[in-house]
């Protein structure tokens, strides 16, 4: 399947956007190329938070998962320091068991509510992308966030009577897909683009247990450098754009 961007793409504008939540399956699934477009917002002042919905604990093979998750968690908490990222949440989900089912909506839904972001950033849930087959936790992640979206809209759903839960309800206006097929292109400077790379560099310990993995900076400078064309810039990130509200 074929990803490349056609043609140029338009510019997402994020000039009212003022706060950001992004939910992936693992540590390291924003570093591929979308923690520069963090660090980006980052700079204009736009708040940014991760939701991790596993600590990726089944992701090295050589390191048993009660040693690999608090490992790789904090190699995330490096990773979101380097992009200026505060609020981390990594939940308990099953590092490549995650299912699509109400326990998972209710925790994302539950968290948009307290973190209240204008847009929410995820992964393609499509089976096919630019890297190959799609792994399993990325597909019912972002089906996850799509449904979790409209849950926390709803006041019929996921009711309880402590505020600390996030109990009432957030509509998200916008949801931006990354690795799927780009509607918009958001570009980046040169120094959020070597954010980046750092923020990928710092999963030092998953990096290393994977020999055939290109460098960092060779692997996220091209990411953004092949949209950066499509949106006549130096470096840029495709998203796909939709409107949730």
């Amino acid at each position: 399947m074929d990803f490349e961007p056609a043609g140029q793409l338009p510019i997402l504008d994020d000039s009212a956007i003022k706060r950001v939540l992004c939910v992936v399956a693992h540590p390291d699934d924003m570093e591929y190329g979308a923690s520069a477009v963090v660090a980006e917002w980052a700079s204009k002042g736009i708040e940014v938070g991760y939701l991790l919905l596993t600590s990726g604990e089944a992701g090295i093979r050589s390191l048993a998962p009660a040693a690999a998750g608090p490992l790789r968690a904090e190699e995330q908490r490096r990773a979101c320091e380097i992009v200026g990222v505060a609020d981390l949440a990594i939940l308990d989900f099953p590092d490549g068991l995650l299912e699509p089912g109400l326990a998972l909506r209710e925790r994302i839904a539950r968290h948009i509510r307290r973190f209240k972001p204008d847009v929410v950033m995820t992964m393609t849930w499509d089976l096919e992308t630019p890297w190959g087959i799609n792994h399993v936790d990325h597909r019912v992640a972002g089906l996850a966030v799509v449904d979790a979206i409209r849950d926390a809209d709803n006041p019929w759903l996921f009711r309880t009577q402590r505020t600390d839960e996030g109990s009432e309800t957030w509509a998200v206006s916008l949801l931006l897909v990354a690795g799927s097929q780009d509607t918009h292109a958001i570009p980046v400077s040169k120094q959020s683009v070597d954010l980046a790379v750092a923020s990928l560099g710092a999963h030092e310990a998953y990096l290393a247990a994977l020999p055939i993995h290109p460098p960092p900076d060779e692997l996220v400078t091209s990411i953004l450098a092949r949209t950066g064309k499509a949106a006549r810039s130096d470096h840029a990130l495709g998203v796909r754009s939709i409107r949730m509200g």
